[in-house]
């Protein structure tokens, strides 16, 4: 074990630790009097701390001094210049910032590609929400892939593009699969200026945005994900998980986050809709009792398609312009939803693998497709925002589509049918938890 013995300060000691606590005092004038609080208080926590005593008069050791058993280190006197007190924090900053750094580098090695920014700009913009929701959405990307790519026995198609306007994004697609016949999972990092039509859907949100010259700088990045599997027994789900920045003529930020995680089976299963439910509800409790109410309720509402009078799925939750409580216990959420996408997903995946069916619940599964297939064309917002885009990359945007659906004219199941079942339960959503 080594001693660690700091000596009473001198005179010139008093000077250095006096020149370097004026910028953080409120008062030069009092610095004398903070200095001796901070000394006497330092003293007594020192005193208070298991292996510390104070010597009053230790031999070969000034009067007044604490001996500290310490490990791994010695330190044989209490530096009297201000290039000690810079080394000293230098010492312990330097090595904190190359291990995250080091762990940045790590993370962005088990992605499914290298991420949309540059990995030595991540590590410079570290603490910034914009490097923290790319490296989530990245990590999102990579763990459903895998656990897809696990169950499927197939490999996604990574596909990375880039955007002359700024930025890009990269798509994974896994189609014609054993399970799944088309799988899509995207990620997309695009900066630049927001047109006129996409400004005008945001301000019917109501936005106010102030651009200066016509302009309004923005920053927007998001994960989205649809699976279409090939068995009617096992549902369609989707995902997005957004953060979208908006830089205002007067240089004030507005930021906000958005997303959700919606089912849509071809047949009613209680077990199925109760378990990716309840999933979700989980995930949402740990920030507010309200989350999955409030959010699921939304999400019924948002996937409505009004000319049919029906909603795409069985829901789940939905939100967006998150700006509240506050941009860390917002991001915080987030990423507890973006953490539930397998476990929510993957069990139901499982326990229809190998369902039979028929050529006639095959039919229903492709009419069903057809409904979102009209939903996403005509209400999603994601979808009109990317086609309103300059330089957006219509293969990804439209990746959401199934590879295959059907229009019957005048369709309509026989009553006391499992078709007219999950019909009911679309046209009056109903509570599952």
């Amino acid at each position: 074990m080594a001693t660690i013995v700091l000596y009473s300060i001198n005179r010139t000691a008093q000077t250095t630790v006096r020149q370097c606590l004026i910028p953080y005092s409120k008062e030069a004038s009092r610095v004398d009097s903070h200095l001796s609080v901070f000394l006497k208080t330092s003293v007594r926590r020192l005193t208070s701390l298991p292996r510390v005593r104070w010597v009053p008069n230790a031999t070969g050791v000034r009067r007044g001094a604490v001996l500290v058993a310490g490990a791994a280190v010695t330190v044989a006197g209490f530096v009297a210049s201000a290039t000690h007190f810079q080394r000293a924090e230098m010492a312990s900053v330097i090595p904190k910032t190359e291990e995250e750094d080091t762990e940045i580098a790590e993370k962005c090695k088990t992605f499914m590609s290298p991420p949309c920014t540059d990995v030595k700009v991540l590590q410079q913009r570290k603490e910034e929400m914009c490097t923290r929701m790319e490296m989530l959405i990245m990590e999102t990307q990579a763990e459903f892939c895998r656990a897809l790519e696990e169950v499927d026995g197939g490999k996604f198609k990574v596909d990375r593009w880039e955007r002359k306007e700024g930025g890009g994004g990269i798509s994974c697609v896994l189609q014609d699969g054993r399970v799944f016949e088309k799988a899509g999972v995207n990620v997309s990092v695009v900066f630049g200026n927001l047109t006129e039509e996409a400004a005008k859907q945001m301000r019917s949100r109501g936005k106010v945005l102030k651009g200066k010259d016509g302009k309004l700088p923005f920053c927007a990045m998001g994960v989205s994900s649809v699976i279409h599997p090939t068995n009617p027994h096992i549902p369609t789900v989707h995902f997005n998980y957004r953060y979208f920045e908006i830089e205002e003529g007067d240089g004030t930020k507005q930021w906000w986050f958005g997303g959700g995680t919606d089912l849509t089976p071809t047949y009613v299963n209680k077990e199925d809709g109760a378990h990716f439910h309840n999933s979700l509800k989980e995930a949402c409790d740990k920030h507010h009792p309200q989350y999955y109410p409030d959010f699921k309720k939304w999400c019924d509402r948002y996937f409505y398609i009004p000319h049919r009078g029906e909603t795409r799925g069985i829901g789940g939750i939905f939100f967006d312009d998150l700006d509240s409580p506050s941009q860390e216990e917002a991001f915080s959420f987030v990423k507890s939803c973006a953490h539930t996408v397998v476990p929510c997903y993957l069990p139901i995946v499982q326990k229809h693998l190998n369902d039979p069916f028929s050529p006639e619940e095959k039919d229903w599964q492709q009419v069903r497709r057809g409904r979102y297939v009209e939903f996403n064309l005509v209400y999603d917002r994601g979808v009109k925002f990317g086609l309103a885009t300059p330089g957006s990359r219509i293969e990804s945007i439209l990746m959401s589509l199934p590879l295959t659906a059907k229009w019957e004219y005048m369709h309509e199941p026989p009553k006391g049918t499992l078709e007219a079942d999950m019909l009911e339960v679309l046209q009056n959503p109903k509570e599952w938890v």
